[in-house]
């Protein structure tokens, strides 16, 4: 028996009449989401040397192997890149060809690698002295899906910061369909950060986050709701978390005027709308969200309806 074969494809013809607007047709190369997931592995093997190796890298040839890994990883993110300014460029092709403005980001990026890489040394710590369950620095950088995540971030970040389109989201979302944590590349994420489990975090794009924060899965950073759409594009939507934040599982802190005070912490299953002051311990208590300072327990709480 055969398949109506013909008839499937005379159907599918007139959806794509029908519904233009998902279609790609007789354009310009979109980047390859393949290709962009193979060059951010091998970024991963450059900021985490023999880590992400299938074979051992012994130092005597570490010059060579790093030289010849860098020259791979600039010319296929040039192309890649290249193909990613030429289709956010909208003005029918009147502009010079992006080639080497592709070339010079691409430079610019990758000589942020040793910076990527101090402050990626950071979180490790973090995740290290914040987890007792951790062996050594070592099983975290092998085996934490948050090393991963906030390395990607980084990288994608540095990306994001360029204004170079759709790389960073796709590496972004490369990452989260691996780890299980949502990033956005325009998040701004201060040194020393772990997410413990890190599954099911969300953090948005506008979102701000301070020096040695430490958050637990399922948290959210996310915006209020956006009825507004692409009117609100680049404008604070997401909130800001100040220094030594401590936020544990499944809280939801929600809206760009929303930041919360440095050493605070927000106990699990919050839902928050408001900021709150540095040192505030904010837990559920009745349905109400009650915040008290941490040093004067007994001082009257300040309390809001949900």
């Amino acid at each position: 028996m055969q398949f109506p074969i013909t008839e499937i494809t005379d159907a599918l013809l007139a959806s794509y009449s029908r519904h233009g607007g998902i279609n790609h047709l007789d354009g310009i190369n979109l980047p390859s989401k393949a290709s962009v997931a193979e060059i951010t592995r091998d970024l991963l093997r450059l900021v985490f040397p023999g880590f992400f190796d299938d074979q051992i890298i012994h130092s005597s040839e570490l010059k060579a192997e790093t030289a010849l890994l860098i020259d791979s990883v600039a010319g296929r993110l040039e192309d890649e890149l290249y193909k990613a300014l030429r289709c956010a460029d909208r003005s029918g092709g009147s502009k010079p060809d992006p080639r080497p403005q592709a070339h010079r980001l691409v430079s610019g990026f990758l000589k942020e690698l040793p910076a990527i890489r101090e402050i990626l040394t950071t979180d490790v710590e973090a995740a290290f002295s914040g987890d007792p369950a951790a062996a050594n620095r070592e099983e975290i950088i092998v085996a934490y899906p948050f090393v991963e995540a906030i390395a990607v971030h980084r990288l994608a970040h540095a990306l994001y910061l360029r204004e170079v389109p759709f790389l960073p989201r796709i590496m972004a979302e490369w990452s989260h369909s691996r780890t299980g944590m949502d990033i956005h590349p325009g998040a701004r994420i201060g040194g020393y950060f772990f997410v413990d489990h890190c599954t099911g975090a969300v953090i948005g794009e506008t979102a701000v986050i301070g020096n040695r924060v430490k958050m637990y899965q399922g948290v959210g950073l996310v915006a209020r709701s956006l009825a507004a759409g692409q009117a609100l594009r680049g404008q604070k939507r997401h909130p800001t978390i100040e220094d030594r934040v401590t936020i544990y599982a499944n809280a939801t802190i929600v809206g760009g005027d929303t930041v919360i005070g440095a050493g605070s912490t927000i106990g699990a299953n919050v839902f928050l709308m408001q900021s709150v002051p540095p040192d505030s311990l904010v837990l559920m208590d009745d349905l109400r969200v009650k915040v008290t300072t941490k040093k004067e327990r007994s001082v009257s709480p300040i309390d809001w309806q949900i």
